[in-house]
């Protein structure tokens, strides 16, 4: 998707996601963006068409790129439970990265007027959980993974608890005394991470 778009539609693409965290999608105009990107109005209706069109944009600009290394993490000579934390890795560094964009979707997509109706973001989704698919039942084969384990959940169980932590950030960053922003992603990088992969983990094995 990156390599589809030229400067000024990545430009226009970033102002917008900017603008939909802050304001929201129905809160912000196509003059919004067009004023804050610097540009006239019409630009942004040549690239993108509609608003609606333009936030379709962004979500395959923002979430195409995981798919693409899901794919190649299958490839690499790892273990599969090397796999499986590397892959919580991704996904939580890529949330992390684009908090805005998860932020827009979460309201989006549970807004019942669903504005975003994308059949390509419903594909990444399926090949996204496909990755995940392959990696899982490779460890059922070497019975190291359990047999029952609901395939499904696991993407759920990785982002709900990201997103809840993110929900609540004021009330960890006290808690957990992070002071700056540069500790506070520390901290999801580091020990949000590893609970997060200890948890799947958890899932995964067999009970002693």
């Amino acid at each position: 998707m990156k390599n589809d778009l030229n400067d000024k539609q990545i430009q226009i693409l970033e102002v917008a996601e900017t603008l939909f965290a802050e304001k929201g999608f129905d809160g912000t105009s196509i003059r919004d963006i067009s004023k804050v990107a610097k540009i006239n109005v019409a630009m942004v209706s040549y690239y993108f068409g509609s608003k609606e069109k333009l936030l379709e944009s962004l979500v395959l600009f923002k979430t195409s790129g995981l798919k693409e290394r899901l794919v190649n993490l299958i490839e690499e000579n790892l273990e599969p439970f090397e796999k499986v934390n590397k892959l919580i890795e991704l996904y939580i560094n890529r949330l992390n990265c684009n908090r805005g964009i998860y932020r827009i979707l979460h309201f989006e997509l549970s807004s019942k007027k669903k504005v975003l109706e994308l059949e390509s973001f419903l594909e990444i989704k399926k090949s996204n959980l496909k990755s995940l698919e392959l990696i899982i039942k490779e460890g059922q084969a070497k019975g190291v993974f359990r047999k029952d384990v609901i395939i499904e959940l696991l993407t759920p169980t990785i982002l709900g608890t990201y997103f809840h932590f993110q929900m609540n950030k004021p009330f960890f960053e006290d808690i957990l005394n992070l002071k700056t922003e540069e500790a506070y992603n520390n901290y999801v990088k580091t020990d949000l991470t590893k609970h997060i992969q200890q948890t799947i983990k958890a899932l995964l094995i067999y009970e002693n």
